[in-house]
């Protein structure tokens, strides 16, 4: 269903990403934790083990393709938005209350299909890429100081890539009591093949790389995300890399009775 790997990388002495999938409510959630001694992979544990509990209990709701009226969106979007609101909360009071967690954080990623559908949240610099067509585009923005300079104008997007002052994040889950996660939803095409990374893979592998690599190994999502971790490290490896990828087969409507069938809708 999903293809899934996560890499200490070459520099580091431990791995402080998470990932987490569920394939019976399509869902993927990798986090890139950040703080001293092992607080880090604690922030990001925590991050992944909510967003996976809480979306997996609002998923088993019938409305979870029904629209808010409040705010236009799916409600299994809310589902996820609300699900990383609770992460950044409990990750912030253990923060605050165990001494060697002080100062911790992490970025996330999330998504879930229902019903020719994604929901995409995220806060950070943790990324969601889209091959559709032939084309790879990247669908969420870092919320990052550089990506800033970008939406400003100071860099160019092909400047920005080439920087080495990539990774001062704007946005992280248990730094501050209350975070502003960002939530998107696209429609979803046949043979639609989605990316969820850490800043490990684009800090390493430019996206060129990443597209050209997605599109000859497509046949397999495994050899995919191993060859993408291999590109990381053999450029460097300065960070954890952690891949996480989804192939769309066919259209899956809501009416096709989604929870039974959605674990054939995707290939590895």
């Amino acid at each position: 269903m999903f293809a899934e790997l996560t890499d200490t990388g070459r520099v580091r002495e431990h791995n402080e990403d998470a990932i987490g999938s569920d394939g019976d409510i399509g869902l993927m959630v990798l986090a890139d934790g950040m703080g001293g001694y092992n607080a880090g992979e604690v922030a990001s544990g925590i991050a992944v083990q909510i967003v996976s509990d809480l979306a997996a209990d609002g998923a088993s709701r019938e409305e979870r393709g029904d629209i808010d009226p409040h705010s236009g969106m799916m409600r299994q979007s809310i589902v996820l938005r609300d699900a990383v609101y609770r992460a950044n909360k409990i990750i912030y009071q253990t923060a605050q209350s165990q001494t060697h967690c002080e100062g911790m954080g992490t970025t996330i990623v999330a998504c879930m299909f229902y019903d020719d559908k994604v929901s995409i949240a995220h806060v950070g610099d943790s990324r969601a890429y889209r091959l559709r067509g032939g084309k790879l585009d990247q669908v969420t923005l870092d919320h990052s100081l550089l990506q800033e300079l970008v939406d400003r104008g100071f860099y160019s997007a092909e400047e920005a890539q080439r920087s080495t002052n990539r990774n001062y994040v704007t946005r992280a889950l248990g730094v501050e009591p209350t975070v502003e996660v960002e939530v998107h939803e696209y429609e979803v095409l046949p043979d639609d093949i989605y990316l969820l990374c850490s800043d490990g893979l684009p800090d390493m592998v430019e996206d060129d790389d990443i597209h050209l690599t997605i599109s000859t190994f497509n046949d397999s999502l495994d050899v995919v995300g191993q060859q993408l971790v291999d590109l990381a490290n053999d450029h460097g490896g300065r960070d954890n890399v952690s891949v996480m990828l989804a192939q769309v087969k066919e259209a899956f409507p809501a009416k096709k009775g989604l929870f039974a069938k959605i674990a054939g809708l995707f290939r590895s």
